[in-house]
């Protein structure tokens, strides 16, 4: 699995820009990040136990902490601040941000909650 070298916190654009060892980069948004934040919060204890965020369309993000050399703790300024990103978790992430950020509006569409902003910036 690739392992970042290069992670910067771009707070302006509320983007987290992640390079990997492997070549990739990915700027992920603030927003995307919380909502498919990998805490229990979000994602609960099992299938079909996943709670859908709403309202993260200004999430800002107050640190990155580093945890080990596995994963970084991001810390929301919602106070959100449970979840473990590991470094394979991200690259998923940046991998399939088209795909999951399609699936979370939808999910929005479907509960009749407009979103304010346009899809993130590939």
């Amino acid at each position: 699995m690739p392992h970042p070298t290069s992670l910067k916190l771009r707070t302006k654009s509320r983007l987290l820009e992640v390079t990997f060892d492997d070549g990739s980069s990915f700027e992920l948004p603030f927003e995307y990040l919380r909502v498919y934040s990998p805490s229990a919060e979000v994602r609960g204890h099992g299938p079909g136990q996943e709670t859908l965020q709403v309202g993260k369309h200004e999430v800002g993000i107050k640190a990155a902490e580093p945890i080990g050399n596995y994963a970084v703790r991001l810390v929301f300024d919602d106070g959100h601040d449970t979840g473990l990103y590991t470094w394979s978790y991200l690259h998923e992430l940046g991998r399939e941000r088209e795909q999951k950020w399609a699936n979370y509006l939808a999910r929005l569409k479907d509960l009749g909650i407009p979103h304010p902003t346009p899809a993130p910036r590939r």
